[in-house]
């Protein structure tokens, strides 16, 4: 199972008038510890900024499903609610679950939410869809080891 880590980048960013500026940039990254997403962020932020930049924050972050959509621009998260029901009292039950969508817009969010859910056979609720900040999301590379890192990390550095 996945565990997400949002980590926050600080770097100075050339503005289109010519100024720089500071910004704070949040990115979503597929690691196994804080450490692990803090060297996976560094690593993956790397090529695209010129001059230093420092991860300011990392938090863990519930996720339950990431539904990819390649002409998505935008993320969206999905609070849904499963609806169980107890059966000693028959009380319904509802359990909160958090999904994270790629898309252009709002509907195109609930339309790739809708398809990917699909075959879900629990029943469910949307109690919110919300645009996230996030500038980019970075799942774990499984097919990259230890040694393949190492020797791309080295020849970055030469």
């Amino acid at each position: 199972m996945s565990q997400w880590f949002e980590c926050k980048v600080k770097y100075d960013r050339t503005m289109e008038n010519g100024a720089m500026k500071t910004v704070s940039e949040p990115y979503l990254v597929d690691a196994l510890s804080f450490t692990e997403a803090e060297a996976r962020i560094t690593d993956k932020m790397q090529p695209y900024i010129s001059g230093e930049f420092k991860v300011d924050a990392v938090k863990r972050v519930n996720l339950s499903d990431i539904f990819y959509n390649e002409s998505g621009d935008r993320w969206y998260k999905v609070k849904t609610n499963f609806i169980t029901i107890d059966e000693k009292t028959a009380v319904e039950k509802r359990t909160a679950s958090y999904q994270l969508v790629q898309a252009s817009d709002l509907k195109g969010a609930l339309n790739i939410f809708l398809e990917g859910m699909h075959d879900t056979m629990a029943d469910f609720e949307i109690a919110s869809i919300t645009e996230t900040p996030l500038m980019d999301v970075f799942p774990a590379d499984l097919d990259e080891t230890r040694a393949d890192r190492e020797a791309r990390q080295k020849a970055q550095k030469q």
